[in-house]
C-alpha cells in the first residue's frame, strides 16, 4: 500500500508569508469509486473535486462541513465532494450515459474535464459549521476554465481577502500489485494577513508571485506519485525558502447516511408521496454517495409520520 496517502499535511513557507495544505488521497478513492460505476472520465472528476474539497476545508479553522457542488448542462449533471471535520470524505456525480459516449476523449483530455463533462453551469462552495455561533456560508461562481482549479481561483478572487493558489490532479494508474489504482493530490498555498515588522507590501508580493510560479511546475505526475512522499515534493518546490510542515491529518471515506436520517427524511414528505415510493409495501432507498440501500415497511414510515 502506497505510504503517503489519505492525508492533509499542513504547512508555511517561511519567508514568504505564505500557509498551505497538500492532500494525497489514494485508498479512499478506490473505496470510494469501488461502489460506483463511474466512467474513468468522470470519476477522475470527482477526484479533483475530493482533493480540492479537501485542501479547502482542512485549511479552514471550524467544526462542521465544507462542501462543493458543480451542476451544469453537460454529460455530468452534478457533481458533489464534501469534507466533514476532522476530515470524512465522501462525493458523487450524476451523469448521462448515453451523451458520455458520444463525447471524443481521447489522449489528453483530461486537461479540460470541466467544458467536456460539465459544461456551462456553476460551481458553489458551502460551509456549514457545527456551532450555532457561526453562520452558513456559501459562494458560488461560473463553472469557468478548463480544469476544477480555473473555476476555484474565480471564487478565490471574488470572494477572499487574501492570495489563494491551487493545484489539483488524478490518475488512474498500475501499483505494484499490477491493478489499476485512483491516487489524486493538491496543493493549496495562501497568502498570511500582513504582519507589524514583516515583509513589505512590494517583498509580499515579489514573493506570493515566486512561489506560485513554484506551484505551477508540480506535475500532476508529481502529485500523484505513490513513490514521492508529500515532504518530499514540498521540498522540491519550496526549500529555498525554508518549507515547515506540521502535524498531518488524516482523510478517510466516510459516509453520514443512517436508517435513522433517511427514516426521518421519509416522514418528512405528505402521505400520498409516501404512497408512491412505496413498492409491494415497502420504500427502498440507496444513498447517492456510499450506495448503501436501506429499506422501510410502508406501514413504519406511516406511523413515523403521525
Amino acid at each position: 500500500m502506497p505510504l503517503h496517502d489519505d492525508l492533509s499535511l499542513p504547512f508555511q513557507v517561511e519567508q514568504c508569508d505564505v500557509r498551505g495544505r497538500i492532500v494525497r488521497l489514494g485508498p479512499a478513492l478506490d473505496r470510494i469509486f469501488g461502489r460506483h460505476d463511474y466512467p474513468e472520465p468522470v470519476a477522475m472528476l470527482l477526484a479533483e473535486a475530493l482533493t480540492l474539497a479537501a485542501t479547502m476545508a482542512t485549511a479552514l479553522k471550524f467544526d462542521g462541513i465544507f462542501s462543493l457542488q458543480a451542476k451544469g448542462d453537460g454529460p455530468v449533471s452534478t457533481l458533489v465532494a464534501d469534507c466533514r471535520t476532522p476530515g470524512n470524505l465522501r462525493g458523487y456525480a450524476s451523469f448521462d450515459a448515453e451523451r458520455l459516449e458520444g463525447l471524443e476523449l481521447g489522449p489528453g483530455a483530461e486537461a479540460g474535464l470541466v467544458p467536456l463533462l460539465l459544461g456551462k453551469g456553476y460551481l458553489a462552495f458551502t460551509i456549514e459549521p457545527q456551532s450555532e455561533d457561526f453562520d452558513r456560508y456559501q459562494g458560488i461562481v461560473d463553472l469557468s476554465g478548463a480544469r476544477l482549479a480555473d473555476a476555484a481561483h474565480a471564487y478565490f478572487s471574488q470572494s477572499e481577502q487574501l492570495n489563494a493558489r491551487v493545484v489539483l490532479g488524478a490518475a488512474h494508474r498500475k501499483g505494484a500489485d499490477g491493478r489499476k489504482h485512483w491516487r489524486a493530490g493538491g496543493i493549496l498555498l495562501q497568502q498570511l494577513p500582513l504582519q507589524p515588522g514583516g515583509l513589505t507590501q512590494e517583498e509580499r508580493g515579489q514573493a506570493w508571485e515566486k512561489v506560485t510560479a513554484l506551484l505551477a511546475t508540480a506535475r500532476h505526475e508529481e502529485l500523484t506519485d505513490p513513490r514521492l512522499g508529500q515532504n518530499e515534493l514540498l521540498y522540491r518546490l519550496f526549500h529555498e525558502d525554508g518549507v515547515r510542515v506540521f502535524e498531518p491529518q488524516p482523510m478517510v471515506d466516510r459516509c453520514t447516511c443512517s436508517a435513522d436520517k433517511v427514516r426521518g427524511i421519509l416522514t418528512t414528505f405528505s402521505p400520498e408521496e409516501i404512497d408512491s415510493m412505496a413498492v409491494e409495501g415497502v420504500i427502498s432507498v440507496t444513498c447517492q454517495f456510499c450506495s448503501e440501500s436501506y429499506n422501510f415497511p410502508l406501514e413504519a414510515v406511516q406511523a413515523a409520520r403521525g
